[in-house]
This record gives structure tokens, sequence and C-alpha cells, in this order.
């Protein structure tokens, strides 16, 4: 028996718009960040005294002077490239479709995980059923290692201690 809600003719659009249809979407993500801050304080405090009589005058001074300056400056930077297939998991309001995804990848020993989950709407899907990752609404996009290579990217207990008590 043929559903209406579910039925799409010959010639329709294939494009995702239900629970349980895929879409592939292509993440081309790319961040960047830089920081930085100066500053330079100057401090001058003086006290003078003068005290006389009738044989003598005297004078007295005290001054105290300081200055600081310092220097800071972060930069970071990251790209992602990656495809993945996403499942519609529910069908919101405006015709919004809440998408999940995951997919997990081992090279070498190397397990590498992917997710995304975020809002899509109908339209910004291509009629091969393609979506920019930058057209995704509430995009929650992970990408994650374990292995050597993500372990040999971590720093010692002992590093961070020593860094901790500002030692190096």
């Amino acid at each position: 028996m043929i559903e209406p809600d579910a039925y799409r003719g010959l010639a329709a659009d294939r494009r995702a718009h239900q629970v349980g249809d895929t879409l592939t979407v292509v993440v081309t993500e790319t961040a960047q960040a830089s920081a930085s801050a100066n500053t330079d304080s100057d401090s001058n405090v003086q006290l003078a005294a003068n005290t006389q009589n009738r044989s003598a005058q005297h004078n007295y001074g005290v001054g105290l002077a300081g200055s600081n300056a310092g220097e800071g400056k972060t930069t970071r930077a990251g790209m992602l490239q990656a495809q993945l297939t996403v499942r519609v998991i529910a069908v919101e309001g405006n015709e919004m479709l809440r998408v999940r995804g995951e997919q997990t990848v081992v090279v070498n020993g190397e397990k590498q995980h992917f997710a995304l989950t975020g809002l899509v709407r109908a339209e910004d899907i291509s009629t091969t059923n393609v979506i920019l990752s930058n057209r995704i609404s509430e995009a929650n996009i992970e990408f994650t290692g374990q292995g050597d290579v993500s372990e040999a990217q971590r720093r010692s207990i002992l590093y961070r201690i020593a860094r901790w008590l500002r030692l190096i």
C-alpha cells in the first residue's frame, strides 16, 4: 500500500526531505584567530619636606619610581576538509531537517572519529543531495583522533605540572 505522505513520483525531486533520508555534507571549515596585548605602566611618587629654624634650613625628599611593560601574542589556525554522509533524524518547524552523522576510520592504528550534527534548510540541499557545511545551522563538527600520532601531540604530565608551576 502506498502512503500518500511518503509517495514521490518518478520525476520528483530526490533531495532529502524526511526522517531516514541521507545527504552528503562537504565540510570545508577554516578557522583563524589572533590576539595580542601590550601593557605599559609607569608610576612615580615624590614626597618632600622642608624644615626651618632660625639658624638653618633643611630640605628632605624621598621618591619612588617604577615602570612595567608586558607583551603577549597568540595565533591559532585550523583547517578541516572532509565529506560525510548524514541521516535526517527529525523534521522540525519550517521544514528544517535535523541531521546527524558519524564516521570512524582506522589507518595504521590511528583511529579518527568524525561527527556532525545540525539543522539544514531543504532549499540549501543541491539537486545531487549535497550540502556545504557552512549552510548548516547550529552545526557541531567534531574531529578527534586516538593512537600513536595523537598521543605524541599530548604533553606529558611532568611538562604540564612544570608549566602550571611556571617553571617553564
